[in-house]
């Protein structure tokens, strides 16, 4: 089934919206048809990487892009030529909307990166945004915050949204969200401090298949999860276990909760296994490197007691119809707690999350021992 029978398929059953239209010589403006009481302005923030710029940074030109409702492709094709192929057929067409899209009361206002001049070709792209001139001066003038970090360690994250959290912007802190479980632990400490909702999570806990899982397991139907398996396509390595390793991560944790006892992780060239442990419950797994027979990025494999679910981000075999979904979704789920201010993520979840990546690095340097969850939550 190729991508265009696909989407020919959400236009007939309505999946696909109906408002705007999109040129490709300039800008397009997607128009929704309520009229909001309240237009929220959204703040974002590119992190770094060990000091550098993110120039193209995925996190928040790909994800907080469904922020926005103006899109300039002209200027998109000149500062991001590699992507503008899957912008222009699916992430920014008005046929794919999901009849949510553009949100008619959210709007990027501000921009931020350490180099301005960095921030200026999202400016271009983004039509009414502006380069913001100090993360203070933002969180001045937004009512939210959204800090993207692609591939960055986490290092510079709490000095990114702690102006905003101290005056009680609701925030989105990109995985890895402290990069150390100290790191964590302050930021979620300090968002408490001052009453602001924090959100961090994996791209995968909002993916079509997960959706279908958490439903499986909230009605019971196919009685509990005995386990789960989650994988991810790409060559590991250590350094990239630290900061990707957190997406099959969170995909055992969004199913199976927190409460994890210990964990191990063994590797092998350019592959890893990690075993996740409870004191009540059957252990998890998660592979970062195994091969897959066509790219899909992951995996997850989910054990009840009287069914075998499997999926990847794909939806009826379109990858890129599937991850547009789980980044809109991203996007809504934000939104959402901009709008009411409660916390979709436990902060505990958060924290094992990090501290389930410190353990699987702290068991491959001691010859893949169980690592007690405790000997690196401080």
């Amino acid at each position: 089934m190729s991508d265009n029978d696909v989407f020919n398929r959400r236009d007939l059953i309505r999946v696909a919206g109906t408002a705007g239209v999109i040129s490709l010589a300039g800008a397009s403006t997607v128009r929704a048809a309520e009229t909001p009481k309240k237009v929220y302005r959204i703040g974002v923030v590119s992190a770094a990487i060990d000091g550098k710029p993110q120039r193209r940074n995925g996190h928040t030109w790909d994800f907080a892009q469904y922020l926005h409702p103006n899109f300039d492709f002209a200027a998109f094709k000149k500062h991001n030529p590699p992507a503008f192929e899957s912008f222009q057929k699916v992430y920014r067409n008005s046929k794919f909307n999901f009849d949510q899209l553009p949100f008619p009361d959210t709007q990027i206002t501000h921009y931020y990166d350490a180099d301005a001049t960095a921030s200026v070709p999202f400016t271009e792209v983004f039509p009414g945004v502006r380069v913001a001139k100090s993360l203070e001066e933002m969180a001045a003038e937004c009512d939210a915050i959204w800090m993207g970090d692609a591939s960055g360690k986490g290092d510079d994250h709490f000095d990114l949204v702690a102006p905003g959290l101290a005056k009680g912007l609701p925030t989105f802190c990109d995985k890895p969200i402290g990069g150390t479980v100290a790191g964590t632990r302050k930021i979620l400490e300090f968002a408490r401090k001052h009453n602001a909702p924090i959100m961090s999570s994996s791209l995968f806990r909002h993916q079509w298949g997960m959706e279908a899982a958490l439903r499986m397991r909230d009605t019971g139907e196919f009685g509990a999860i005995e386990h789960v398996t989650a994988t991810l396509h790409s060559r590991y390595a250590l350094p990239s276990w630290m900061i990707y390793g957190q997406h099959p991560v969170w995909s055992v944790m969004t199913l199976m909760g927190p409460g994890v006892e210990a964990v191990s992780l063994y590797e092998f060239k350019d592959t890893c296994h990690g075993m996740i442990t409870w004191p009540d419950r059957y252990p998890s797994h998660v592979w970062y490197g195994e091969p897959f027979e066509k790219f899909e990025y992951n995996r997850v494999n989910v054990h009840f007691k009287k069914k075998y679910f499997s999926f990847t981000p794909s939806i009826e075999g379109s990858f890129d119809y599937g991850h547009h979904y789980e980044m809109f979704r991203l996007a809504a789920t934000f939104r959402e707690m901009v709008l009411t201010r409660k916390e979709p993520v436990p902060h505990q979840e958060i924290l094992e999350v990090t501290a389930i990546v410190q353990a699987g690095a702290k068991s491959l340097g001691e010859k893949s021992r169980l690592v007690s969850l405790a000997e690196v939550m401080g």
